[in-house]
């Protein structure tokens, strides 16, 4: 039993953010209907491929993000099917979508209709800018992307070589973080309706969350009155917490406090140093020459030894790739690889484990993601004998 096992969403989201969220949910054992429009969520048929399907194909980006739900297609522009959303609306915890601002209310779809329905209903949108429910700017209606958000909320501004144009973060955070902190505004209302048998809105936008994520820039802005910038893989305010190169990869050291500084020179048999520089502030006065001298050091080892010798001391670690991360026992005993079947071919699959763990209601990905409509008969099966109140 997942700790969310009597909470049902329709899930109206597509690509990436919405999706996501509502895989926390899912892992987590609602029941999310993933609704998708004429021909899919726009994903669908996006690469890599495990071989040439013989059904209808989805890659590995569907795959990953939409998996334990089920899927029902349905046409908002036609009548049976927005009164069949209506009836689902009915059964549901929980409604989550990632259009532009207005869209749903094209239809008649928007909240206040679906809150007439099922006045305990938890509405959730997911847009770059918001909704002007919960506070109304010029933005709204504008597309948005990863990249748009992590432009315009400071990401990329700081992220980066000095001296070097801006660069975006790997993963798509802008995405990501944004339908984290949606399934905790989520989670947050349904435990209000638990309480007051309140339904509300929650809103999350992109730039919002972006914003919010680089709160480190924010108050080096209100305290020192100027933006930071680049620093590549050093940080502003501490020193050494640096990545290096071995005679083999990389590394990366954290070793900011007195005590970790101490360790590290000690390790690195230059007590020397640990002696010259014994404050925060000494080691920061003196950071490119204090970065130069371990530079040169950890160009003369190779990666292992380096862990081997620091480990345990101070905080530090390899840089890995995707390779390095499945032969690494730590995933495996924490169970963050998932195999799955990838339908039209006789292949296994594996895609990320989640990260929530639990002792009494772990949450767990629930199998594949679903062809399109899928589920279609089981859900209108469900649907005609159930006469479920929101929030039982």
């Amino acid at each position: 039993m997942g700790p969310l096992e009597d909470v049902r969403v329709l899930d109206l989201t597509q690509v990436l953010a919405g999706p996501y969220c509502t895989m926390l949910l899912a892992d987590m054992g609602a029941d999310v209907v993933k609704i998708e429009r004429p021909g899919g969520d726009l994903i669908r048929s996006n690469p890599p491929y495990v071989d040439d399907p013989d059904e209808e194909p989805y890659g590995g980006y569907f795959q990953s993000v939409n998996r334990g739900k089920r899927s029902l297609e349905l046409d908002f522009g036609d009548d049976e099917d927005r009164k069949d959303f209506l009836r689902l609306v009915e059964t549901a915890d929980v409604v989550v979508e990632n259009y532009r601002a207005g869209t749903m209310e094209k239809y008649d779809l928007g909240y206040e209709t679906l809150a007439d329905r099922n006045p305990g209903i938890v509405y959730s949108s997911i847009r770059g800018f918001g909704d002007p429910r919960t506070g109304e700017t010029h933005r709204q209606g504008q597309p948005a992307f990863d990249i748009i958000a992590q432009a315009l909320g400071g990401v990329m501004e700081i992220t980066g070589e000095a001296e070097r144009p801006p660069m975006k973060v790997g993963p798509g955070i802008g995405d990501l973080f944004t339908a984290t902190l949606n399934c905790i505004g989520i989670l947050g209302a349904l435990h209000h309706r638990e309480r007051t048998g309140e339904g509300q809105y929650v809103d999350t936008a992109m730039y919002d969350s972006m914003l919010s994520m680089t709160e480190r820039a924010i108050y080096l802005q209100s305290y020192e009155g100027e933006p930071p910038t680049r620093c590549g893989n050093a940080h502003p305010t501490l020193f050494p917490y640096n990545a290096f190169e071995a005679a083999d990869g990389h590394v990366v050291v954290a070793a900011f406090g007195t005590n970790h500084w101490t360790a590290l020179c000690e390790a690195i048999d230059r007590e020397d140093l640990a002696e010259a520089y014994p404050t925060p502030d000494d080691r920061l006065a003196e950071r490119d020459r204090l970065r130069a001298e371990l530079a040169d050091w950890m160009l003369d080892h190779e990666t292992n030894e380096i862990v081997d010798r620091l480990e345990g001391k101070i905080p530090v670690a390899p840089v890995q790739d995707t390779a390095d991360i499945f032969a690494d026992p730590h995933v495996h005993a924490r169970e963050m690889l998932y195999d799955v079947e990838q339908p039209g071919t006789d292949e296994r699959v594996e895609i990320a484990g989640s990260p929530i763990k639990m002792t009494e209601t772990n949450p767990k990905p629930r199998g594949r993601a679903p062809l399109l409509d899928e589920h279609r008969e089981e859900i209108f099966e469900e649907l005609a004998t159930e006469e479920r109140p929101a929030g039982d």
